[in-house]
């Protein structure tokens, strides 16, 4: 896969958000805590189903992170180690992608999803964001409001959507680029 120039820095910015210690490393215990950030923000205890779904899922998303990027084995990801894992292929096809994304998306919802109805009010959307991957509150609403639906809603596949497109779309028009804020 070539690494363009805007795909370099959509890669960048999302090493950030899972650097969330902000040493220049990911490290399971970056998974560890925003997981436990997460849960905790919706007010899950550690044994409820869905915290312990979560970060089953979150743990599975480093173990498979961590075997196709960490080059020198120790145990820990660097920003050259994961842009070189694209750059072999990590993410094949699109269709491969919502296969392996598609769970970990689900345990999520799971926990974001106050109602259970499939879909994401803005609220519940920034208190995700937020949690996890460190998003501001303006960067999560804005995302919301390109992606939600007439009634302010943000469904499952308009989320997989847009991931799916901040990972293999080169059109800066598409609002899946601008998933995770400004790319500065």
């Amino acid at each position: 896969m070539e690494i363009t120039a805007f795909l370099e820095r959509k890669l960048a910015r999302r090493f950030r958000t899972y650097d969330t210690d902000g040493d220049g490393f990911i490290e399971r215990e970056d998974f560890t805590q925003a997981g436990e950030r997460t849960t905790k923000a919706f007010g899950l205890a550690a044994d409820d189903p869905k915290a312990v779904r979560f970060h089953d899922q979150l743990l599975g998303l480093w173990e498979h992170l961590v075997s196709v990027t960490d080059q020198d084995s120790d145990g820990r990801i660097s920003v050259d180690e994961y842009r070189t894992a694209f750059a072999n292929g990590m993410l094949e096809t699109p269709e491969s992608f919502d296969k392996g994304y598609l769970p970990f998306l689900d345990a999520v919802m799971a926990v974001a999803d106050g109602d259970g109805d499939g879909k994401l009010t803005v609220e519940e959307h920034v208190k995700w964001t937020g949690a996890l991957m460190g998003l501001s509150e303006r960067d999560a609403r804005g995302i919301h409001d390109l992606l939600s639906d007439e009634d302010g809603l943000l469904s499952t596949q308009a989320l997989l959507a847009a991931i799916r497109e901040f990972y293999f779309s080169e059109d800066p028009a598409e609002a899946g680029n601008w998933l995770l804020g400004s790319l500065d």
